[in-house]
């Protein structure tokens, strides 16, 4: 199983700043010895690790690598999994009968551009996983799907979204699409996710979405501030960049999808202010104009 593992450490390095060894051989119960050769093996591959030295030394990935470490798509998996593939030939064909293995479960594990059974099993429950695919289908065929959501407050709402970019952040998988329902670009958890259907109903990508404002490579650092009524979501989203004091919640984040940026600090209402950078704060208010003006007209 020491394939899954580097593949699982190789995600768990993409959504962490900085990881130390001895939390990563106490999750795969393994010792950090063994964790050593194994980030010396993803290095071998091509994916640059760094290491650091000290009280607040461990391991993370060199900066610019991969241009949105914040979420990645199925095409990014596949890209993984083709640079650990390329392992097998430096350590004397270990992994041949694990690749068989897994083509057989899926007969395109290998070829890019396909959703990896492998992968999702690592980044998903055994409840999601299904839903993972039904949605990767639904995006690659455009489209519509229809689905039971129920938002960080428990609320449960009926929905048919236009599905755009499914990818994974911070531990969980998400679709961003176009909601027929609230008419405008959304942002759904798949775990609060239920009931899902694929239509038979196509659709082509809306000029807004298709754009796709990207930040630059290094990406904009985004310093956010939240109520404490918001704590829960918070938590949940941002895990390891939260700093809570006696009457709000700072988060330090980095954002790279100008879209996806607005769609996680719309999502808050009133709850979050943006403190920095500039152009995020210009951009909100340009995207909350915009809002104004439909309800307006």
């Amino acid at each position: 199983m020491r394939l899954d593992r580097m593949l699982a450490i190789t995600l768990e390095l993409m959504t962490k700043k900085r990881i130390r060894a001895s939390e990563i051989a106490s999750r795969f119960e393994v010792s950090t010895r063994t964790i050593y050769r194994d980030i010396e093996l993803i290095n071998q591959a091509g994916i640059p690790v760094t290491s650091f030295t000290g009280a607040d030394g461990g391991f993370e990935l060199m900066d610019g690598f991969f241009m949105s470490k914040q979420h990645f798509t199925v095409e990014d998996f596949s890209v993984i999994y083709q640079l650990l593939q390329s392992l097998e030939e430096a350590m004397g064909n270990q992994y041949t009968q694990v690749k068989h293995k897994l083509a057989s479960l899926h007969p395109n594990v290998a070829m890019p551009n396909q959703l990896n059974d492998n992968l999702i099993r690592i980044t998903s429950t055994k409840e999601e996983a299904e839903l993972v695919r039904k949605i990767n289908q639904a995006v690659k065929r455009s489209l519509v799907i229809t689905f039971t959501y129920v938002n960080a407050t428990g609320d449960e709402t009926e929905r048919r979204v236009e599905p755009n970019h499914l990818f994974w952040e911070g531990g969980a998988w998400y679709v961003e699409g176009y909601c027929l329902n609230r008419n405008a670009n959304r942002m759904f958890r798949v775990s609060r996710m239920s009931n899902l259907w694929l239509t038979e109903e196509s659709f082509r990508v809306r000029e807004e979405q298709a754009i796709g404002h990207i930040f630059p490579s290094k990406g904009y650092q985004a310093h956010l501030r939240f109520e404490l009524t918001a704590q829960p979501r918070v938590y949940e989203q941002f895990r390891d960049e939260c700093q809570r004091f006696d009457d709000r919640i700072e988060v330090r984040t980095t954002f790279y999808h100008l879209n996806y940026a607005l769609s996680v600090i719309l999502s808050y209402g009133s709850k979050v202010m943006v403190l920095s950078p500039p152009e995020l704060k210009d951009a909100l208010l340009e995207e909350i104009e915009h809002i104004k003006k439909r309800y307006t007209d």
